[in-house]
């Protein structure tokens, strides 16, 4: 039978695609984190859902392929894109074990594009997107693509950006960037995308810097060309030089 990988988007279930929620909705069995399984269950209650903890990816995957294998379809949900952060890879990486499961990703709304429509348009042009947890990247490899990120002018969407575990990450993060780029850089954050408590700022990377977010905040660093526009942040493509 059939797995579906499925990005479902930041929160909201308008935040869904019509294809996500399709893959939903002809699945026997959601399994998925437990945050994003008990989402999941408020949108679909007709639905079974399974789920398991943080860092156990590779049981959450194994588990939906075992259940494909069996004849079930099941959709493996991720919150925002399936690919980027998400379980896609991991699941291609496990399907030699199984080889009755047939695998169909469905891609999602990342937190980068729905994080950056709240403050403006921030994402109009080149960019890097940049996870801060050093769970499975080691901090030598994230602080280099942060300094090639800066270094080539990109816009920055920085994931997983500070922790109880990595209070000063993000303070670290910008310490590298202000090597490259002036304490005046336009930025932004949202915290809660698509969902209830939301909440955005639009500020400088100085003020960034000293600014305290958690795991469920998506923080945007702008490139040279980056401005404030009618109190939203936006990058600039230069179609008006045209």
């Amino acid at each position: 039978m059939k797995l579906y990988v499925v990005g479902i988007g930041c929160g909201s279930r308008q935040g869904m695609t019509l294809e996500a929620q399709q893959a939903v909705m002809n699945s026997d069995v959601v399994v998925g984190y437990t945050v994003y399984a008990e989402q999941i269950k408020s949108f679909f209650p007709e639905k079974e859902c399974l789920s398991t903890g943080m860092r156990q990816e590779r049981d959450r995957v194994a588990l939906a392929l075992e259940l494909t294998q069996n004849g079930k379809t099941v959709s493996l949900v991720c919150s925002g894109d399936s690919q980027l952060y998400g379980m896609a890879g991991l699941a291609y990486e496990l399907s030699s074990d199984y080889p009755d499961a047939e695998i169909e990703v469905v891609a999602g709304v990342s937190a980068a594009f729905s994080g950056g429509a709240v403050l403006g348009s921030p994402m109009t042009h080149d960019l890097a997107l940049i996870s801060l947890s050093d769970l499975l990247t080691p901090m030598e490899k994230i602080e280099k693509r942060l300094r090639c990120a800066a270094e080539g002018d990109f816009v920055i969407a920085l994931y997983n950006p500070s922790s109880k575990k990595r209070a000063d990450y993000l303070m670290r993060a910008c310490d590298i960037i202000l090597g490259y780029r002036p304490a005046d850089t336009v930025c932004g954050y949202v915290r809660n995308i698509g969902r209830e408590g939301q909440e955005s700022r639009v500020l400088t990377l100085g003020e960034l810097r000293d600014t305290a977010v958690d795991m469920f905040t998506t923080v945007f660093i702008g490139n040279s060309e980056t401005k404030v526009i009618g109190g939203k942040m936006v990058t600039p493509r230069g179609y008006r030089n045209v």
